[in-house]
């Protein structure tokens, strides 16, 4: 049995995928841009400790701040029933959850008046050369299941950087350490290229890896030849076909004679 004569499931998308995950993405980047430009991208974290923020392991800490910040500011958008971004919906995830937040947008279509997008929050540090540089994105059976289930999936990876300092606060005489978010990029998964995209078959399937997520390049392909690109990865990793051919059965990708 070999992978090009086995029956797959195809997933097929609708014709403006593309119109509606540059709509999700020009948008996110937007609210973003916009927040840090109103000087609303400051964490204050109030701390008792004489030497405030422990600056070399601060990277360990700032994921959910900076998290928890991206949330706030889809939230604040919401709030304004008039915004422009056509935001009409945020919804925090919880942590084991695929992605930190699902944002939804008005936006005319065909078939429907709105579209949805899952986004993955990662946070690195701009004055730390190798934080967050190459992180875990999701499992690859439960990314390759999602694309099969909906065929216009949109999951969106949120890059913010993030630098990191100390002041005292001469009211309280505490130190206040400042977690401000300086620099964003935003990619739909399915669309980076095969060179940006890595797997890591630690950890029970296997997790989907962008190899430097500073520096990607964009590869414009169908939800198809992403599925097919993610089967790649993990059948030439040590794990092999056998266990691909187990995962694909088991989670119906393919069509199986009875």
């Amino acid at each position: 049995m070999k992978y090009d004569n086995l029956t797959f499931k195809v997933p097929k998308q609708s014709d403006d995928y593309d119109a509606c995950s540059s709509f999700v993405t020009t948008a996110i980047e937007a609210i973003i841009k916009a927040a840090i430009g109103a000087g609303k991208n400051k964490i204050i974290i109030n701390t008792n400790l004489k030497l405030g923020l422990p600056m070399e392991n601060i990277n360990k800490i700032a994921g959910p701040f900076v998290e928890a910040w991206a949330v706030e500011t889809f939230q604040d958008v919401l709030e304004d029933k008039t915004n422009k971004y056509a935001l009409i919906n945020v919804e925090a995830k919880e942590r084991l959850y695929m992605a930190d937040v699902i944002l939804q947008f008005k936006m005319t279509r065909k078939t429907e008046s709105g579209v949805t997008a899952e986004v993955d929050v990662k946070a690195t540090a701009e004055d730390i050369e190798s934080s967050g540089k190459s992180p875990n994105i999701t499992a690859f059976k439960r990314i390759r299941t999602a694309y099969i289930d909906d065929p216009d999936y949109i999951f969106i990876i949120l890059s913010l950087k993030h630098k990191v300092y100390c002041t005292k606060n001469t009211t309280t005489g505490l130190m206040d350490g400042i977690m401000e978010v300086v620099a964003h990029n935003t990619y739909d998964l399915k669309y980076l290229s095969s060179a940006d995209l890595s797997y890591n078959p630690a950890l029970g399937s296997g997790q989907l890896q962008v190899r430097d997520i500073h520096y990607v390049t964009l590869t414009k392909r169908t939800t198809w030849e992403f599925c097919q690109l993610l089967d790649r990865k993990f059948i030439g990793s040590k794990k092999g076909f056998g266990e691909w051919l187990e995962m694909a059965q088991a989670n119906e990708w393919i069509k199986v004679d009875e």
